[in-house]
C-alpha cells in the first residue's frame, strides 16, 4: 500500500508530513511534519525536540519517481514502514524490518 505526503528536498534534508502517528526505533513521532535527514545509510527523523535514527537501504531508481510515496509492509493500519520514495529523485529509502512501526501495531 502506498500513499502519498509532501517532501521537500534541501540536499539531504527533507520536510516530511506524517499522515499519522509513527514510531521509530521506539521512538514515537505525531501526525504531522518532521524532518528528515540522510546520513550515508543512516536516517535521522526529527519533531520538535523528539528525534530518531533507523537504518536504511538507499536504492536508485532508473527514473525520477513523479511525487513522495510511504509505503507500509502489508494493509491496513497496524503496519511497519518499508519505503519512501522521494518525489522529483530516483532515491527510495528501504526501511528494515522492526525499526519502524505505526503506533499500535501488534
Amino acid at each position: 500500500m502506498f500513499l502519498g505526503f509532501s517532501l521537500a528536498y534541501a540536499g539531504s534534508s527533507y520536510s516530511v508530513d506524517l499522515y499519522r502517528p509513527t514510531v521509530v526505533n521506539g521512538t514515537h513521532f505525531k501526525a504531522g511534519e518532521c524532518k528528515v535527514e540522510l546520513h550515508d545509510n543512516k536516517l535521522v527523523f526529527k519533531q520538535g525536540k523528539t528525534s530518531a535514527e533507523t537504518t536504511v537501504k538507499v536504492e536508485t531508481n532508473s527514473l525520477k519517481f513523479p511525487s513522495t510515496t510511504v509505503g507500509y509492509a502489508g494493509e491496513g493500519a497496524g503496519n511497519e514502514l518499508q519505503e519512501i520514495r522521494l518525489g522529483g529523485t530516483t532515491t527510495k529509502l528501504v526501511f528494515e524490518p522492526a525499526t519502524t512501526a505505526v503506533v499500535g501495531s501488534k
